[in-house]
């Protein structure tokens, strides 16, 4: 299927806390529809409007990036929020990312995250500066897409089903002791618990409000 995206490079942002199987689909699904010429995995470091867990290290969502993706050519895992230094805000990595990619870039996230992208920095110019891959989410019509600020906004909606798994309901799951191995990649699985990652009692860290991480 060609498409205006045709050879660009897709940026999936996310804390991946822990990254799962829901993420990699999404990824798979835009490749393919959209002939990207590739995806890439950026977990945030210091997200401003998210929490992450306590006891899990931004080096550990990254590493558990790189172990759902291994074997993947066509991915791979950025650690350009990792390594800045301040809250990791996507207008700044999509600026950064573009300088890199002179093939292009879209950007790729859940219907959820772009209902409220009117939060994040800057959000008309990053309306205005990059093309959007959406992916549906379970209990979101998509028909505020079409409604200012997203009408002068380049969307493209991926073409499946509603996503109804999230980084929460993974660690829940963990929490309460049962297994996780039909939600995240065995080798996400093993690192979780060879590292005690998401067990009860762990607290989460918040580094702001609201429901965004961007």
């Amino acid at each position: 299927m060609s498409s205006s995206l045709n050879s660009r490079v897709g940026v999936l942002g996310g804390t991946f806390d822990p990254p799962h199987n829901a993420h990699l689909a999404v990824a798979r699904t835009a490749l393919r529809q959209f002939e990207l010429k590739r995806v890439v995995f950026v977990p945030n470091g210091i997200p401003p409007q998210k929490s992450v867990s306590d006891g899990v290290t931004s080096e550990d969502r990254y590493r558990m990036a790189r172990l759902a993706i291994a074997g993947r050519r066509e991915f791979s895992v950025s650690r350009i929020e990792i390594d800045r230094s301040g809250p990791s805000y996507t207008i700044d990595t999509i600026r950064a990312m573009e300088e890199d990619c002179p093939e292009g870039v879209c950007f790729i996230l859940g219907a959820d995250q772009m209902l409220e992208i009117e939060t994040w920095r800057e959000p008309q110019a990053l309306l205005g500066s990059v093309s959007f891959v959406v992916a549906p989410r379970a209990g979101i019509s998509l028909s505020f897409l079409g409604r200012p600020p997203y009408d002068v906004a380049s969307i493209h909606v991926l073409d499946m089903g509603e996503v109804d798994l999230s980084s929460t309901a993974v660690r829940d799951r963990v929490a309460r002791g049962e297994s996780i191995e039909a939600w995240v990649p065995r080798s996400v699985a093993r690192y979780i618990e060879e590292h005690g990652l998401y067990r009860v009692g762990v607290r989460v860290r918040s580094h702001g409000t609201g429901g965004q991480d961007r």
